[in-house]
Order: C-alpha cells, then sequence, then structure tokens
C-alpha cells in the first residue's frame, strides 16, 4: 500500500499555522511517506458566510490562487526523489453557488493533480454556516435552524451525495473530504441517531462506487477533543475497501507536527478491512 498522505494544508490556510512547506514536507519524509498532496483551501465567493472576520480566515483570495500554486509546484520541484508531491485543493461543495466552483476549475483545473471535495457548509439562521466552526454557532444557527440533529444530519448527507455527484465530473484524482465531519461536535451537542448515520453512509456506498469518488480517511477526528473519532466509521471504511472505492489517509494536518497523524489507526482499520 502506497504510503499517501492526502489531505494536507499550507501557510496560505489562516486558520492554520504560518510555518514553511519544508517543515510538513521534512515529516512526510522522516515519517517514511510515499506520496504527499497539498490541498489548501480555494478561495470562496464574495460574503459566503455572513462574518468578514471569519470569512479572512477560511480561505485565500483569488489573487494568491497563482501564488499557492506555483509555491505548491516548487515544492513538488524541490523534493523530487525524496517524495512524490501531488498539487491539489480542498474544493468546497457550495451549495447554489456551482457556478462559481465551475469557474474555479475551469481556470485552475489544468495545474491540479489532486482534489479533496468536501462539505463544510450548510444554510443556516442568517445564511450559510460552517459546521465545523464552534459547537456554540452550530447550536446557535444550524441546530436551532434545523430543530433536531438528526435533520440536520439528513441535510448534510444529503449535501455529501451532491458533493459526489459534483466531483465524478473532475478530471483529476478525486475524493470525498472527512465524510462524517457532521461528528466533529458530537460530544457537546445533542446524539445524531447511529441508525440514521448507518442508513445514509449505506446508501452513499453505491454512488461512491459507480462514480469512481473515493474516500479522504481523514483522522483529525481523533485530534479533536470533541470528537475522539476519525471522520470516517472503520465498518464504512471496510465496506469501501470490499467495494474497492479508492480510501486514502489524510492527516488533515494544519500544523506540520501533524503530519501522519492517526496513520497506525488507518492502517489497522484497512487491515481489518
Amino acid at each position: 500500500m502506497l504510503k499517501w498522505d492526502g489531505h494536507t494544508h499550507t501557510r496560505f490556510c489562516y486558520h492554520g499555522s504560518d510555518a514553511p512547506q519544508e517543515l510538513y514536507l521534512d515529516r512526510a519524509v522522516e515519517l517514511g511517506f510515499q506520496r504527499y498532496t497539498i490541498s489548501e483551501h480555494p478561495p470562496l465567493p464574495a460574503n459566503w458566510i455572513d462574518d468578514a472576520k471569519l470569512m479572512d480566515e477560511l480561505a485565500m483570495s483569488m489573487e494568491e490562487m497563482p501564488e499557492y500554486l506555483a509555491y505548491a509546484k516548487e515544492m513538488k520541484r524541490r523534493y523530487e526523489g525524496k517524495i512524490e508531491v501531488a498539487v491539489g485543493l480542498e474544493i468546497d461543495y457550495l451549495p447554489g453557488a456551482g457556478e462559481f466552483t465551475d469557474r474555479l476549475v475551469e481556470r485552475f483545473g489544468s495545474e491540479l493533480e489532486d482534489v479533496v471535495h468536501s462539505v463544510h457548509y450548510l444554510p443556516g439562521i442568517g445564511g450559510m454556516r460552517c459546521i465545523d466552526y464552534t459547537a456554540d454557532d452550530f447550536r446557535k444557527h444550524l441546530l436551532a435552524f434545523y430543530g433536531s440533529m438528526d435533520r440536520v444530519a439528513d441535510e448534510y448527507y444529503n449535501h455529501v451525495e451532491a458533493a459526489i455527484r459534483e466531483a465524478a465530473k473532475l478530471p483529476m484524482r478525486r475524493r470525498i473530504g472527512h465524510i462524517n465531519l457532521i461528528e466533529k461536535f458530537r460530544t457537546e451537542l445533542p446524539e445524531i441517531s447511529e441508525s440514521l448515520i448507518r442508513s445514509r453512509l449505506e446508501g452513499i456506498l453505491p454512488l461512491l462506487e459507480s462514480t469512481g469518488v473515493g474516500i479522504d480517511v481523514n483522522t483529525a477526528g481523533l485530534r479533536v477533543a470533541t470528537c475522539g473519532r476519525a471522520y470516517v466509521p472503520e465498518w464504512f471504511l471496510a465496506a469501501c475497501v470490499e467495494r474497492g472505492i479508492p480510501c486514502v489517509y489524510g492527516s488533515d494536518s494544519h500544523k506540520p507536527e501533524q503530519v501522519g497523524f492517526g496513520y497506525e489507526w488507518f492502517e489497522k482499520a484497512m487491515t481489518r478491512g
């Protein structure tokens, strides 16, 4: 199995670290990784979130995209022979603004080798809300809007299915990001029905299989105190392996020391699968 960290961030992430990319890549080399995907958050539509401070932290500006791509390509060149660096993005599924993503891919897609396609936003009180910002924000703007955690989760999985269909149209390697990110604040919010999670994820398996979209086996939830789980359930990972759905480990590192985090969990889970 190729040792590959398929979901990582850079100094262009303004809710992460400004550490130089060499620190991330040197750690990946030290840990024996053979491939490393740089998958930064691309720009968002103007005023996507009704919070100017938060908007500044969520993603780079459109003006920075060429600089980011040049940065990633330089790392690819500099580390050739040590580790394969793939130039990518973590593209957001943007409900109601698909044309923004289309234009982004049309302009920059030829420079990308790898895309993680993620659901971070749901409609809520005041417009679009981040599902992974804070538990308090989730409670005030999403739980209050939908009325129950099961209804929020059901809508979240609707968006995941739509994101998979959108990702299927992309010409580069693509996979759905942290499929159970909805559980990030599970210890601070009312419980989501396990039967609902299982039934929705089971329903997603044939869609992944038919589209060829892979899974970002994202371990970041293991380091989040309010979650304590990888964002992919082990039973679901086993079902993906059985169906031949591509499964790529992702540290979702926002700091150099997070590169490789939870890889042992991934290895064991893949073996059991």
